[in-house]
């Protein structure tokens, strides 16, 4: 793990957090591609494995500082920071232009998809036959994930647990986005709408001196939802953190074959040009949420006709990839620090 850092590599490292949860609050969209691509992927799965036995050992004894640098806690702490501040205002904004300017934002994110195929592959000398294989199956379990009809929404706090396990699947696994898959299960409104909803309103009440929110059992029922959504979330941040960091030790030619698979097959998920499917009710009007959006069902694809938007929806492409190329070179001159 790197020694000390300076100012700017820590204002990087928020605006790395930030980059992430923008990511991962995207259906299609991965949190870990960030992460591979910055360069700093390794030493995120090395530290999320950290928090074993022996760190809570640590803190159980009061040891917190000792706690706090055997997890690489700046580091964490940082880019965790990052994230929750996404969370709460990067992505909303995310949510507003994938509205209004659909086609321009899945075209950036299918370029940054593409510049990071490039990214992973053009180093990677290990092609072999069982790595070819694993190319393969990773390819074809992410076209095959984007591809699948959504369920319906289950509140049961079970389910919602496992939701939380999957949901943070994709800032340990680059190319597998959680959020896709909560709208397969059948959770995405409920966990990252209108949970977080809940949880607005509750925390302006409390500021606001209104306590009345106890009484109302919706909303406490929401609130119980995304606690267990968390604790889910943290469970598989950590379970999966251990199991890549095994997987990356002994089969890392295989897994980072797999790793370029997954992000190929999301490139199905993020097509530019798609068409939004909306629920609908037996009666055939649209379905609403709490905060009065359109449930989204699915995405119908289709080829794009050349014409104005679509030539400005392949400079955005050529964005992409050229912000892509711009994290590599970023994390080219970061590796470049001895650690």
């Amino acid at each position: 793990m790197p020694g000390s850092r300076t100012l700017k590599d820590n204002i990087f490292l928020v605006i790395k957090g930030l980059a992430m949860g923008a990511a991962n609050k995207v259906p299609g969209v991965s949190g870990g591609v960030v992460a591979f691509v910055a360069g700093f992927y390794e030493e995120f799965i090395y530290s999320l494995q950290r928090v074993n036995k022996k760190a809570f050992k640590l803190l159980f004894n009061g040891r917190i500082k000792s706690f706090y640098n055997y997890i690489n806690g700046h580091f964490l702490s940082l880019l965790f920071l990052g994230m929750i501040i996404s969370y709460f205002s990067v992505s909303k904004v995310l949510d507003y232009l994938i509205v209004h300017y659909q086609l321009y934002v899945w075209s950036l994110f299918f370029g940054m998809i593409l510049g990071s195929i490039y990214y992973i592959s053009k180093d990677f000398g290990e092609w072999k036959r069982k790595t070819i294989f694993a190319l393969f199956l990773g390819a074809a379990a992410g076209l095959s994930i984007s591809f699948l009809d959504p369920a319906t929404e289950n509140d049961n706090l079970i389910f919602v647990f496992f939701c939380g396990i999957i949901s943070v699947s994709g800032m340990t696994l680059p190319g597998f986005s959680g959020s896709f898959i909560l709208i397969l299960l059948g959770n995405y409104v409920l966990l990252l709408v209108d949970s977080v909803n809940a949880l607005y309103d509750t925390i302006f009440d409390i500021f606001s001196g209104d306590f009345e929110f106890i009484k109302n059992e919706a909303r406490v029922r929401m609130l119980k939802v995304l606690g267990i959504f968390t604790l889910g979330s943290v469970t598989g941040l950590v379970t999966f953190s251990h199991i890549l960091s095994y997987i990356l030790k002994q089969y890392k030619s295989v897994t980072l074959a797999t790793i370029m698979g997954f992000i190929i097959g999301s490139l199905g998920v993020v097509w530019p040009w798609k068409e939004t499917i909306y629920k609908v009710n037996s009666e055939g009007a649209l379905i609403l949420d709490s905060t009065g959006k359109h449930i989204i069902e699915n995405y119908q694809r289709y080829l794009p006709e050349f014409n104005t938007q679509t030539y400005i929806a392949i400079s955005y492409i050529s964005l992409g990839i050229l912000i892509v190329l711009g994290l590599e070179w970023y994390g080219q001159q970061t590796r470049k620090v001895k650690i």
